[in-house]
């Protein structure tokens, strides 16, 4: 290989690679609503769960006590009704789960279990008064 055909293909490399990276942004912004109405804005990812969202946003009101492995009930999250509709429906694990949270709504959901859309941007969660301790 010359010198001048490496180049040019480490430059088509390159250009590849810089034409992902706005694919890799945080883009999809979120707000959290604590229940003293306090709101915690967060960037997220699509394809990331909300949990992971609270982890990598630093915000404290959820504990993920299980670290998403659905086997607790500490990252309950309360969604508007027409985001909740355009979710996946909820496994039995989950349901199982939801039984042990405290203040479950009819729009309650864990947020291990829910995955950031693109569709998501600019919504809001509200977060329980409570969590139950695992």
């Amino acid at each position: 290989v010359t010198k001048a055909a490496g180049r040019v293909g480490l430059a088509r490399a390159s250009r590849r690679f810089i034409s992902l990276r706005p694919l890799l942004r945080d883009d999809i912004k979120l707000t959290f609503v604590t229940a003293e109405g306090r709101r915690i804005e967060a960037n997220a990812k699509e394809g990331d769960t909300m949990l992971d969202v609270t982890v990598k946003n630093e915000i404290d009101e959820v504990e993920g006590a299980c670290e998403g492995t659905l086997a607790c009930s500490t990252c309950h999250m309360i969604f508007d009704q027409a985001l909740y509709d355009s979710l996946p429906e909820k496994d039995e694990e989950e349901e199982d789960m939801l039984d042990l949270a405290v203040g479950v709504t009819d729009t309650s959901r864990l947020g291990c279990q829910v995955k950031v859309t693109k569709e998501m941007d600019g919504a809001e969660i509200q977060l329980p008064e409570e969590v139950a301790a695992m």
